[in-house]
């Protein structure tokens, strides 16, 4: 019986001595238990700035902004413009691609940790305070979602948060037509706080007036556009809520000429000089001249009709309509004239042939009258030379080789019908007054001088006048 109490104390002591080495050798009981090691939570980051960030957000209220009641909220901004176009004229307004950052100070949100700048996920942007900042011409705005949320959030050590996003903006874009095509435009980006206003929330450029808006240098989608450059800056606005700060950037534009000076300009040119081709027509050739009147009028005005499709209604002249108003002129003035021209010949047409012709011809046909006596004497005295005479019976032939006197006076009028073949072939005046008919207008010489100068004179004060007024439309776009 000894033994067996003892038998069961000695398995007790050896389990208590085989708890005791486990304790005092943990690899010995990792090794026993086949478990990895349990890492040290106190040195892992993700676990530290988990607790971090849990710390940080308990009891954070994202519906307040920093500094309440204490400081106004600084918010500093600059852009990047990834893209910019196309414009449109039709809708004055423009597209805008751009990555747009915000970087504020929220003293709730300061931390202790391994990383001075901590890289966060936008879904934290949620649950913190961001600025209400919108567009102020900005029709439609998109912030791009594919394939994750296109949006940056990182926070300093100090509490400075940098809010990223990318966006692509429909912005208003008021546009001056009166120098179309030759027209220059600053387009406008406007953005500010909605809710807060100069005194709670202001905004700030980053980098200064001159750095804070950059373009890339590939960033141009414009066609009939040159992007000159940009001008920032800032001003307030009042409204009844109270004054709010706007940030502005202005993106200078100026209009290409070429696509209008092709399709446009150079057409109006041609189809004034085809009018002015009418001139050097006969005026009898009423059918022509009628068709090239009235098919560059024709073209004149389909002509205007298609250049005004790419522009807005707007209720004043630009300056293409004052051009092709005048080519318009210059192609119906030259239908005019031809009008006049016919007109005018159809009565010359009946002086000449009647009332001219009848003055005349009383005095030409006395003439005529003693001309044809004349002729005939010759023509008798020329029958006679060769003719007998009879005497008491008898026929005696008259020698006109030696008998002198007739022989000159034979000469005579034969060389008068050589030397004058007039007498022959002079026409009725009345035929030559109808020859008149053929001349040359008056009107037609005139106007082969005038209509041309004149058009070139427009043209050069044309040109001149827009050419040089460029500066001064880039001077009052900058004073908007």
């Amino acid at each position: 019986m000894a033994a067996a109490l003892w038998k069961p104390k000695s398995l007790d002591l050896g389990l208590w001595i085989f708890l005791l080495f486990l304790n005092l050798f943990p690899q010995a009981r990792a090794v026993v238990g086949h478990r990895e090691p349990l890492p040290d939570d106190s040195k892992d980051n993700i676990t530290i700035f988990t607790r971090i960030l849990d710390r940080l957000l308990d009891g954070y209220d994202n519906r307040l902004r920093p500094g309440l009641g204490e400081s106004v909220t600084e918010v500093r901004t600059n852009i990047y413009v990834t893209s910019f176009g196309p414009v449109s004229d039709t809708d004055m307004e423009y597209t805008i691609d751009v990555f747009f950052r915000q970087s504020w100070r929220d003293e709730r949100l300061k931390f202790d940790g391994p990383m001075q700048v901590l890289p966060l996920n936008n879904l934290l942007a949620s649950k913190i305070w961001t600025p209400d900042t919108f567009f102020h011409n900005g029709k439609k705005s998109v912030a791009h979602n594919m394939t994750t949320p296109n949006k940056l959030l990182r926070l300093v050590d100090n509490g400075t948060l940098l809010y990223t996003m990318r966006l692509t903006i429909h912005a208003e874009c008021p546009m001056h037509l009166e120098d179309f095509p030759m027209d220059a435009h600053a387009c406008p980006l406007k953005f500010g706080s909605y809710a807060y206003t100069n005194n709670e929330v202001i905004y700030l450029w980053t980098q200064g007036d001159e750095r804070s808006v950059a373009v890339a240098e590939d960033g141009s989608r414009l066609n009939q556009y040159d992007l000159l450059g940009h001008v920032i800056g800032k001003e307030t606005i009042s409204s009844s809520t109270g004054e709010y700060v706007v940030m502005t950037t202005y993106f200078h534009l100026k209009r290409k000429i070429g696509y209008f000076v092709i399709q446009t300009y150079l057409p109006c040119i041609m189809t004034v000089i085809l009018s002015q081709v009418s001139f050097w027509l006969n005026r009898e050739s009423v059918p022509a001249r009628t068709v090239f009147g009235v098919t560059t009028v024709l073209t004149m005005t389909t002509l205007s009709i298609s250049a005004r499709n790419s522009l807005p209604k707007v209720a004043y002249a630009t300056a293409m309509d004052w051009f092709m108003a005048v080519c318009y002129a210059f192609v119906f003035s030259a239908l005019i004239e031809f009008a006049t021209v016919n007109y005018f010949t159809k009565r010359s047409w009946a002086w000449d042939g009647k009332k001219e012709g009848m003055e005349i011809r009383e005095p030409f046909q006395a003439n005529m009258a003693r001309i044809n006596d004349m002729r005939r004497e010759s023509a008798t005295l020329s029958k006679k030379a060769n003719n007998t005479f009879n005497i008491v019976g008898t026929t005696y032939a008259i020698n006109v080789a030696k008998d002198q006197g007739l022989t000159t006076i034979s000469k005579s009028a034969t060389g008068a019908s050589a030397k004058h073949p007039y007498l022959h072939k002079m026409d009725d005046p009345y035929t030559e007054a109808k020859k008149s008919y053929n001349r040359v207008s008056k009107v037609d010489k005139i106007s082969r001088i005038i209509f041309p100068v004149l058009f070139f004179i427009f043209n050069l004060g044309y040109w001149a006048t827009y050419v040089n007024r460029k500066p001064a439309i880039m001077k009052a776009n900058n004073l908007n």
